[in-house]
């Protein structure tokens, strides 16, 4: 009997990455939090627009993520913008770390989400756009929304 594969929930999706970087690939991480970060995230009350990520020797770091305090939380709150380390495989944290030593080479967060009952991050080696890259992105979309449009 073959595996049903596992639904997936965009919780946070950080769209200004993909207009302030060209994203060239792509990873799923996962993330350590407390049980009140996953009940806060669960519930929506995250902002990924400040999040970048850090390589060290000790692995990956999301940092600048901030989640909200969980409201009904009887415990002591956790932090709202401490820093969270994410699982990666090896492989995988040695490639991004050999992308990174290239000038304008980042690692940046671009969705959180829950994958069956897990919270995952969508990570990207990305390259920082110029203006001018932007405005050109910005009219390749306007022109395919037109011609999506007149389609119709």
């Amino acid at each position: 009997m073959p595996e049903a594969k596992p639904t997936i929930r965009v919780l946070i999706d950080h769209r200004r990455a993909r207009h302030e970087f060209e994203l060239l690939e792509t990873f799923e991480a996962g993330i350590s939090l407390l049980g009140s970060e996953v009940k806060s995230l669960r519930a929506g009350e995250a902002n990924l627009q400040e999040g970048f990520v850090t390589l060290k020797d000790d692995g990956a770091w999301l940092h600048g993520l901030h989640i909200n305090p969980y409201r009904y939380a009887t415990q002591e709150q956790h932090a709202a913008t401490r820093p969270r380390r994410l699982l990666l495989h090896r492989h995988e944290l040695a490639k991004m770390v050999k992308a990174t030593r290239l000038k304008g080479m980042t690692v940046v967060p671009t969705k959180l989400y829950l994958k069956g009952s897990r919270i995952k991050v969508e990570i990207a080696i990305a390259r920082g756009k110029k203006l001018h890259d932007k405005r050109h992105s910005l009219k390749e979309r306007d022109a395919k929304r037109d011609m999506d449009r007149h389609r119709r």
